[in-house]
């Protein structure tokens, strides 16, 4: 049975899975949904069409599931869904979708996110993502696996930023970041490949050589910007790291692509 604090107010139309932990004070709506091994620890407020994946861990004074901040939102049934093992720590707060937005904000498995982070409405995260403290999302936006945000970090609506990219404690995601990119300073430039997270990831070193030639062609000026990712496909494609910058590329995207001369 799981385990509820007599002071939690738990709504009886709520699912509440073995294992669960509901500490002092929190509040758990009606369309509410609480894996196997969930916890929270007090005073957290989760409502909504919320779903919470197995073994989550939700710290005090997080917001999770409440109306998205969106003008348009008009109370439609929309939905938070989120994966397994992750863990929110304190003051996070977490919005459903909108309509115009698929109706679904959507969160992976094994993330972390510090305190006082913020998922807007319809945004969709990966697995293994880190937004540190004061991290901020606006609506749509795409986190692909393995982001690293940093402190006071933050991306406008709809941008997608690249499977294991890093965005710099303050910097600012206004265009779409290349997979792998290292985004720095204010506003934030592309500055490079994040080639400390590709060696902690265990990327053998000749691919990221690879994958360093391929950016230096992305980012040149010969021929047009559509001409280069098709030389960087042909010339270094086959490579896991590069095919993900290509296929990045290529996607039909409402965002520029962020570039190191980006004022």
């Amino acid at each position: 049975m799981p385990d509820i604090h007599a002071t939690a107010i738990v709504d009886p139309a709520a699912q509440i899975a073995e294992g669960c932990v509901v500490g002092p004070y929190c509040v758990v709506g009606p369309h509410v949904s609480l894996g196997e091994g969930v916890r929270l620890h007090s005073h957290v407020v989760i409502d909504g069409r919320t779903t919470v994946g197995a073994r989550t861990q939700i710290y005090p004074f997080s917001s999770i599931g409440q109306p998205p901040q969106d003008l348009k939102y008009k109370g439609e049934p929309s939905e938070l869904r989120l994966g397994t093992d992750n863990v929110i720590r304190e003051h996070v707060t977490m919005n459903t979708g909108t309509e115009g937005g698929g109706m679904v904000t959507r969160i992976g498995n094994r993330c972390l996110f510090m305190p006082g982070s913020h998922v807007a409405h319809d945004c969709r995260i990966g697995d293994n993502v880190i937004m540190a403290n004061h991290t901020t999302l606006a609506g749509h936006v795409v986190l692909e696996d393995h982001v690293i945000m940093g402190g006071l970090s933050g991306a406008q609506q709809f941008v997608r930023i690249g499977r294991g990219a890093i965005i710099g404690a303050m910097a600012g995601a206004k265009s779409d970041v290349i997979p792998y990119g290292m985004v720095m300073g204010r506003p934030g430039l592309l500055a490079g490949l994040n080639l400390v997270g590709l060696k902690r990831a265990g990327v053998d070193s000749k691919e990221i050589q690879a994958l360093m030639k391929a950016y230096e062609h992305l980012f040149g000026t010969e021929g047009t910007f559509a001409e280069r990712i098709d030389t960087v496909a042909e010339s270094y494609g086959g490579r896991a790291t590069v095919d993900a910058v290509v296929g990045f590329l290529r996607a039909e995207t409402s965002r520029p692509i962020l570039r190191p001369e980006e004022d």
